[in-house]
């Protein structure tokens, strides 16, 4: 049976559309429980009873609600701040009840303040032997229990078992019916120093609540994880582990990222971990945690964390893929163990769906495949992920260039500084470990220049040269997009480093590659984001006129570049080099086109609505891959209506239902 499971999430006056956005995103992902603040001081400020009013009854139609009732008014304070103890004692008791009059069919259990020994939450300054808090809270939790309700005692952070002794040895624990427990191991609590496990600490817990009151359960009313170094396995493996912990309930911290503008207790900014707890980011966007929640559950969760260890033997020198769950990366991985080679995987499983892939290949290819779930921003895991590699086929990376418009900074620093880190981790090994890096067609710019007219299906280049052989590597660079720079500057660092350091490196400009194992979307991946949509009944929206020309490549013939190329780097004949990678003239299609042969495989056309250009979209481009081929003796061998077909029927196996059975699926 899966342990049921809640979140922490504060909610500010006015965030009515994030409190909506919040509970779908929480019910999504299984969650059972919620815990809030309803802050005394918020509740007695202009329009706090308003909000309160509606905030509480909203939460508790949908989950579990744990109320933690907390921060003195600044006007009964003795300090004038809201950590201060009231004046009157009594007032944080009558405030109580007065919720309990107007809330308390909302919950069954109300949590009696947060943090009492941490200085932001209650000034022990003023109280060094909590004296006023013990009278304050005893006497609060005492009234709970006599209305009806049961009391949760608030969790120290760090967790002392001292103060919570001190609290039964002054007759609070009597009162509650559990305790909470903060912990933050891997964030604030290091295990060098202050954290020795969840069976330890509890195990503490539970014998000071048995000396005072046997049947006082203990509850993790926070424990989270900070993704703020990028590692978003270690949240999720956190957050497996603390299922595990010996308590009768868990709230994990948070359910959403702090925005950057939102000052924590110690200010904005001061400590960057405060802005990375969530499952999913500031924007919403699911994190691993979040996204295998939403999709799987606890069981996936469990699942992938206990499936990415890498565990390799020192002697062996494997070949290392970063993306290695994407799409060229697990043909990619796919091939090279088929071959006998051990693989180290490198992703972070960001994209929706790689896990699928990652799952087939340990299947098939079992304890040679070694998964590492890191980002490429983690410097000192890519250095680790590279300490012994073969070769290295750096294929991760940010890839759409809608996202990158919309944050540039997140690109740069995956594509750019992502790619930098890969390089500086071979470099650190002191051998001259070769490496390919998969760049984009992007990095010439829209092409502009080139002179075109629009034809029936296509846009035809004008210049004979480019229609018979595509463009070549000669073509000046010319970085357009955030995206296209960032995958210009990565280009451009692996061809230096093979100048400057002498690891021997080079660069694929890809056009567009397509085949199985693929996940397509409006922004990347258009050919099976076609077929996606037409094998699902669904149309499919066109950006421009739809006579725009690509020249399309099956990952089968891409895989095999891959390969070649580095037989022929291990060799050192081509190191310092960039080629382009593409079908060529011969499988250069418009949209349109690609379109119309969908509908001829299904037998019916395929709904198509028409929008605006996107920014930085190419009329035209087609790879003139004559160097690669003279270099490596490459060829691509699998024609686009073939290769059209053979994804068809993939993805009509393996990832969509279609809507109905088509009269035909042929090549």
């Amino acid at each position: 049976m899966t342990r049921a499971f809640g979140f922490v999430e504060w909610f500010r006056p006015g965030e009515h559309d994030r409190v909506e956005e919040a509970l779908a995103g929480m019910r999504a992902a299984g969650a059972s429980y919620l815990r809030t603040h309803l802050s005394w001081a918020e509740y007695l400020s202009p329009g706090g009873a308003e909000w309160h009013d509606w905030l509480i009854p909203r939460l508790a139609r949908e989950v579990e609600l744990l109320p933690c009732i907390h921060y003195t008014p600044p006007s009964l304070s003795r300090t004038g701040r809201c950590s201060g103890p009231p004046r009157e004692l009594q007032s944080y008791a009558d405030f109580i009840d007065h919720v309990l009059t107007r809330y308390g069919t909302c919950f069954s259990h109300v949590e009696l303040w947060n943090e009492p020994n941490n200085l932001l939450d209650w000034d022990w300054r003023l109280d060094g032997d909590f004296l006023l808090f013990c009278e304050m809270v005893g006497g609060a939790a005492w009234w709970v229990r006599e209305r009806g309700w049961k009391a949760v005692l608030g969790g120290p952070c760090p967790f002392d078992p001292l103060w919570l002794d001190l609290m039964g040895e002054r007759g609070v624990l009597a009162q509650c019916a559990a305790a909470g427990f903060h912990g933050f191991p891997g964030t604030w609590d290091s295990e060098e120093g202050s954290w020795g496990g969840w069976d330890l600490h509890l195990g503490e817990m539970r014998a000071v609540l048995d000396r005072h009151n046997p049947d006082c359960e203990i509850w993790i009313t926070e424990t989270g994880y900070s993704t703020w170094r990028n590692d978003e396995l270690e949240q999720a493996r956190r957050f497996a582990g603390a299922l595990k912990a010996p308590a009768e309930r868990i709230y994990w911290y948070g359910w959403r990222d702090l925005p950057r503008h939102v000052p924590v207790q110690e200010g904005l900014w001061f400590d960057p971990r405060h802005y990375h707890l969530g499952a999913v980011d500031a924007a919403g966007r699911p994190k691993l945690l979040g996204r295998l929640l939403s999709t799987e559950g606890v069981a996936g969760v469990t699942a992938i964390t206990g499936l990415c260890s890498p565990g390799l033997a020192r002697a062996a020198r494997p070949a290392v893929i970063t993306g290695g769950s994407g799409f060229i990366g697990s043909n990619l991985a796919d091939a090279l163990l088929d071959d006998g080679q051990e693989v180290i995987l490198v992703d972070n499983l960001s994209r929706p769906g790689v896990e699928d892939n990652l799952r087939w290949l340990k299947e098939r290819h079992g304890d040679r495949l070694h998964p590492m779930i890191a980002d490429l921003r983690d410097e000192t895991a890519m250095a680790e992920a590279v300490r012994d590699a073969a070769s290295v086929y750096h294929l991760a990376g940010q890839t759409a260039v809608t996202t990158s418009l919309q944050d540039p900074v997140a690109d740069f620093e995956v594509n750019a500084r992502g790619t930098l880190n890969v390089l500086e981790g071979i470099r650190s090994t002191g051998r001259p470990v070769p490496v390919i890096f998969a760049s984009t067609n992007k990095v010439y710019g829209a092409l502009e220049d080139l002179g075109m007219r629009a034809g029936d299906e296509r846009h035809v280049p004008e210049d004979p040269r480019i229609l018979r052989h595509g463009l070549a590597e000669d073509r000046p660079l010319d970085f357009s997009t955030p995206y296209g720079c960032s995958k210009g500057v990565a280009d451009q660092y692996v061809l230096d480093y093979a100048k400057s350091y002498g690891i021997p490196s080079a660069v694929l400009r890809m056009s567009c590659i397509y085949g199985p194992r693929q996940f397509g979307t409006e922004d990347q991946g258009w050919v099976a984001h076609f077929l996606i949509r037409a094998l699902g009944g669904e149309g499919v929206s066109v950006y421009g006129d739809g006579r725009q020309v690509r020249d399309v490549l099956h990952v089968s013939d891409a895989v095999a570049a891959y390969l070649r190329l580095m037989q022929a780097l291990e060799q050192h004949h081509v190191a310092g080099r960039a080629f382009n990678l593409g079908g060529g003239a011969a499988n250069a299609v418009s949209l349109r086109q690609v379109l119309a042969e969908i509908g001829r495989l299904l037998g019916r056309p395929v709904p198509v609505t028409q929008d605006d250009w996107r920014q930085g979209d190419q009329l035209y481009f087609v790879a003139d891959t004559r160097a690669l081929s003279a270099a490596i003796g490459w060829q691509a061998k699998i024609g686009w209506r073939a290769g059209l077909a053979d994804l068809a029927e993939w993805l009509a196996t393996h990832r969509v239902r279609p809507a109905r059975e088509p009269e035909r699926l042929r090549a």
